[in-house]
């Protein structure tokens, strides 16, 4: 048998090496053809290929990158053979994908799919001193005809998008910061979080699940005709918690975090190659604007004092210092393009971020609904703030001397800032009930040294209280009969 079936394998091979040699060409196109219609027919699985470098210029194929990490968490079950290694860009120390030529498979509604990653290795160049071989990896998708539509469609565009999400969550992300037109940046490891933000808990809840859905609103944002992303605004005395605020959005949502320095920016152009260049999935921060720029909200006045015509577009005052001893060009048009104009449409999924000790003097136009979306106001500690500082500084739930506590609390102004250092323990471990003792003697010192500041201003200005009332009155814009002070000077 084994003798008839090597002569009939013989036979074969002459018989087509005789075609392929003496067979006019158009008759082997035909015959092809046709031999891969009936394969197709008998053989209903359909391969698609995508290849590890793709293009002319061997650019690492995005497809590929986001079903590599797509793989990685089945492989990692199903496969015998895996490869270890250690990204660099990834908060994982150790990343298992699978080997070469090794095959796992796949579920998805109901259909069973094969994945199996390859290899094309190339042969050794011949005029090389050194022998050099080029490997190129590839992955193949196999799966029955009949399920084509809904593999090309839906599986696909699953596939990338859970493989890019899965790069993000893995990723080390990164705190950038600009030096003129150029992003640097560090690795961001802020181990700020909502848990242990000093904040009434519903206020927190509201602000997480902001957050939370506006991350998985991509095709709401795309149905109402906007760009996906949204300004919010933290505001509130020095010492309140914004920039740990910012910390926590961006580890609740792993985002990168891109702190913008507006007084090294040389002008509009340069703002919006700064805007251009930075990543989908991050939060753009603007801390302190009512010191970096020059907005109090009152442009028609300042055009008047400074001798300026044109009072849509003032230029904003930055320190020449700052900007290589020339005055900056940036104006407050270029910023609001910068937030919500055209440009800011070209990347997705972004958070804006201003914050300020001064809500009062920012420009309406630069806070308006639309471009700061959400208004957050940090203020003072409050006795639920305090509870959770105590438990994040102390581990205590709570103490005897919470009621005195909360007393002072409600009679005293001091910032979470303030109230941590009080909980700060001087040795380890420490005394929560010296801790809260010092914080109640810091309350009260506090509560003493505000009613002393009052009497010493009621002593220089040597009025009534009702006096004072009224000069206060006047001080914030209003006249004897209640109107604004514009309308008094226009009385006047």
């Amino acid at each position: 048998m084994f003798t008839q079936l090597g002569s009939v394998i013989a036979s074969v091979m002459f018989f087509w090496a005789m075609f392929k040699q003496y067979c006019p060409y158009q008759l082997q196109n035909y015959f092809e053809k046709h031999s891969k219609s009936v394969f197709t027919f008998v053989y209903p699985f359909i391969q698609i290929t995508f290849n590890e470098f793709t293009g002319d210029r061997f650019m690492r194929s995005e497809a590929y990158s986001a079903i590599e990490n797509y793989l990685d968490s089945s492989s990692s079950m199903q496969a015998k053979r895996l490869k270890a290694d250690v990204v660099k860009n990834s908060t994982r120390s150790l990343v298992l994908s699978m080997d070469d030529f090794e095959e796992v498979t796949d579920e998805f509604q109901g259909v069973k799919l094969r994945w199996a990653s390859g290899k094309h290795i190339s042969k050794t160049q011949p005029f090389s001193f050194y022998p050099v071989t080029d490997e190129r990896m590839y992955y193949t998708l196999t799966f029955h005809k009949r399920h084509r539509n809904l593999i090309l469609g839906t599986y696909l565009s699953h596939v990338l998008k859970e493989g890019d999400a899965i790069k993000v969550k893995n990723r080390q992300r990164k705190l950038y910061t600009n030096g003129g037109s150029y992003w640097r940046h560090v690795v961001f490891e802020h181990p700020a979080s909502f848990e242990t933000i000093a904040m009434e808990a519903d206020k927190k809840k509201e602000i997480m699940d902001d957050l939370i859905t506006f991350s998985q609103a991509e095709e709401f944002y795309a149905r109402i005709g906007r760009a996906w992303k949204r300004g919010y605004l933290l505001y509130g005395p020095p010492g309140t918690g914004k920039s740990t605020m910012i910390a926590a959005m961006a580890n609740l949502l792993n985002y990168d975090i891109y702190d913008l320095e507006l007084t090294s920016v040389k002008d509009n152009t340069e703002l919006r190659k700064l805007l251009i260049e930075t990543s989908s999935r991050s939060i753009i921060v603007i801390e302190d604007i009512d010191c970096s720029l020059d907005l109090t909200g009152q442009r028609k006045k300042k055009n008047e004092e400074q001798g300026r015509g044109d009072e849509k577009d003032p230029k904003l005052k930055l320190p020449k210092e700052e900007t290589g001893g020339k005055q900056s060009q940036v104006t407050l048009s270029g910023l609001l393009n910068f937030i919500d104009g055209l440009w800011s449409a070209c990347k997705g999924e972004r958070l804006v971020v201003f914050t300020t000790n001064f809500f009062e003097k920012l420009d309406p136009a630069l806070i308006r609904k639309g471009r700061m979306d959400k208004h957050i106001e940090l203020s003072y500690c409050s006795f639920e703030a305090f509870k959770v500082l105590a438990k994040n500084y102390l581990r205590i739930e709570t103490h005897h001397l919470y009621a005195k506590i909360q007393e002072l609390l409600g009679e005293t102004k001091m910032t979470p800032a303030e109230v941590a250092e009080h909980l700060m323990p001087k040795t380890l471990p420490g005394d929560s009930k010296v801790c809260l003792e010092g914080l109640i003697a810091g309350l009260e010192k506090a509560k003493e040294d505000a009613r002393l500041k009052a009497e010493e201003e009621a002593r220089e200005k040597g009025s009534s209280p009702e006096e004072n009332a009224k000069e206060q009155g006047i001080e914030n814009g209003l006249c004897d009969n209640g109107n604004t002070e514009l309308k008094c000077k226009e009385k006047e």
